[in-house]
């Protein structure tokens, strides 16, 4: 139902701009003839002598070399500028493909140092970070895995080959479970 919706939307849009782009040429074309009527005068060229005719070729002539040139002088400005765009284009492409991010890397600052830099001189109290943190024995960690002191010689064969890395992670699991 919405897509009937929106495809009847689209179909009277697409009417309106034809409609708008057939107005638009009109009036395009109306203000070419308008003008043209202004800037160009008829020519009258009845009832006129030979010389009078090769001097009003010769004016013309002479007006439509200055409008060439003029043309000419346009043309060669907005080629230099085209020829100006990409080039700039093509830098800006080069050096955005040379420029390298630095990798970042870690700084170690301690609480105090950072305090002075955020707060400048008016940091005096010093943090002990340190003494919020909870203490962890390492006998504690010590007595819980039993570490079994043996020869290596024995059982080569027993712990070679997949079932022999079987037998070792079992028994690497088996102590940390109880």
């Amino acid at each position: 139902m919405l897509r009937e919706e929106a495809q009847g939307e689209q179909r009277s849009l697409s009417v309106n701009t034809s409609a708008e782009w057939e107005q638009e040429i009109v009036d395009k074309q109306s203000e070419k003839e308008r003008y043209l009527s202004e800037r160009i005068t008829p020519l009258h060229t009845s009832g006129l002598s030979l010389s009078q005719l090769q001097d009003l070729c010769r004016e013309l002539h002479e007006k439509v070399e200055i409008v060439d040139e003029e043309r000419y002088d346009i043309e060669a400005k907005c080629n230099h500028n085209t020829r100006e765009i990409k080039d700039l284009k093509i830098k800006v492409l080069d050096l955005r493909g040379k420029f390298k991010r630095p990798p970042l890397r870690r700084v170690r600052v301690s609480a105090d140092a950072m305090l002075r830099a955020l707060l400048g001189s008016k940091h005096k109290v010093s943090m002990d970070l340190r003494a919020n943190l909870k203490s962890v024995k390492k006998e504690d960690t010590e007595k819980e895995r039993p570490v079994e002191v043996g020869d290596w010689r024995k059982n080569v064969e027993a712990m070679s080959g997949m079932e022999g890395r079987k037998k070792m992670f079992d028994a690497a699991k088996s102590p940390t479970g109880q």
